[in-house]
């Protein structure tokens, strides 16, 4: 006999994006019922914040908690070419005359687990390693979700609504053919981490910096707390395993020593942990929602992370879809078309850092031919790496066109207004 469980929103995820929701929707005054595979913490790459996370952070009222953590600070991110040269850092607060100017680099299993007990705290009922496995369906609208507890029981919770937060997993996206992957942006990561590195000294302690490699694969280097630096590696897969190895950890000492930025503030550090390694980078779901179901952060959309826009789209999401639903619930109409301008609006944002991370792998181009030839769109260039992604970005692509060849946008993400995929 299963454990039944009725509510008004399922979320099937407690990282960023579904615990944004389901703490908006608790303070809304619905029922939530959070679902969480895993028990927190738990370990979770993508550490560095963009500036723009603040304000959901804001109104989810976590800024003083964060501040009060102490997390390096980051106010900064910079490039390094290939031959070591570092470029004039993008300093947010020449262009931000707000708190917001000054972001963090986070560990994740204490960044999420703050967001889960946000949730928690907001009314949200948490259920911790309790596994999503099927979605309910009453005809071509979903009812909820069919999940496994900690000792394996099957617990169903029946709900007019939906929100799959289950990240690059894929719940829903997996289960319903939805997956779309991205052309051209088809990488993988290589990361680890170090203690004991060099950190640059005054505002750039906390930068994030982007290190180049040969055909236009990069390091992020992440100060963290404790004398921890996060370092990964995202490239092509030929690229990677161009001598025949697939040893991380002898492809990790090969290439650190290809930018001579890296190998210097490697020097005198010592590597610990695991080496983890991911594929896939870049997707994104066919359809954001459907008849009683919508898609919130990696389950909805990943990108390249090279500018860090992880957290953010699922922050951004999640609150987005949590307005979304909460209108719906209460007008007793939770049908996909509820969703149209939650989908336009986030893939708008998407397309900008998406024409982005195109241009940084093109060949041709570089931020400092774009800046020297085109100093006026340093501002809108500066707004995209801070996250204000759903300005008009018209002008700036357009010059950066002119370095490098920008993708169309896809033709995905709309609601499925029908059983059709």
């Amino acid at each position: 006999m299963s454990e039944v469980h009725a509510c008004d929103a399922v979320v099937v995820g407690a990282g960023p994006a579904g615990s944004t929701a389901a703490a908006l929707l608790a303070r809304a005054g619905h029922d939530v019922a959070l679902l969480e595979r895993e028990a927190f913490p738990r370990y979770h790459v993508g550490e560095s914040l963009m500036p723009c996370c603040y304000f959901t952070l804001e109104r989810l009222g976590l800024i003083d908690r964060i501040k009060q953590a102490g997390y390096p600070e980051k106010h900064s991110v910079q490039f390094v070419t290939t031959d070591g040269r570092v470029s004039a850092p993008f300093y947010f607060f020449q262009h931000v005359d707000h708190d917001s100017a000054r972001t963090w680099q986070v560990p994740r299993d204490q960044f999420d687990r703050m967001l889960m007990e946000t949730a928690a705290e907001s009314g949200a009922r948490v259920f911790q390693q309790t596994s999503a496995k099927e979605l309910l369906m009453d005809g071509e609208r979903y009812t909820g979700v069919r999940a496994s507890g900690s000792n394996g029981n099957t617990i169903e919770f029946h709900a007019p609504l939906t929100i799959d937060a289950s990240g690059r997993d894929g719940f829903a996206i997996n289960r319903l053919d939805w997956r779309r992957r991205d052309p051209k942006l088809s990488k993988i990561s290589l990361w680890t981490y170090f203690r004991g590195a060099v950190r640059d000294p005054g505002l750039d302690a906390g930068a994030t910096t982007v290190a180049y490699l040969p055909d236009r694969g990069w390091f992020w280097y992440i100060p963290m707390p404790h004398d921890v630096v996060s370092v990964g590696i995202v490239a092509e897969r030929d690229y990677l395993y161009r001598d025949g190895t697939k040893d991380p950890g002898k492809i990790f000492c090969r290439e650190i020593g290809m930018n001579p930025w890296i190998k210097d503030h490697l020097a005198s550090s010592q590597q610990f942990g695991r080496y983890y390694v991911t594929g896939d980078y870049s997707y994104r779901a066919a359809h954001c929602a459907a008849d009683g179901l919508v898609l919130a952060g990696d389950a909805l959309t990943f990108l390249d992370p090279v500018f860090s826009s992880g957290v953010f789209l699922a922050l951004k999401s999640g609150e987005l879809a949590a307005d979304v639903a909460d209108a719906a619930l209460r007008a007793g109409d939770v049908s996909a078309e509820r969703f149209e301008n939650y989908g336009r609006e986030v893939f708008r944002g998407v397309e900008a850092m998406r024409k982005l991370v195109y241009a940084f792998y093109d060949t041709s181009f570089s931020f400092g031919k774009l800046i020297r030839a085109h100093p006026d769109v340093r501002g809108d260039l500066t707004d995209c790496l801070i996250g204000r992604l759903f300005n008009d970005f018209g002008k700036l692509f357009e010059a950066v066109g002119q370095f490098a060849e920008l993708p169309q946008p896809l033709d995905y993400g709309r609601p499925r207004l029908t059983q059709t995929t």
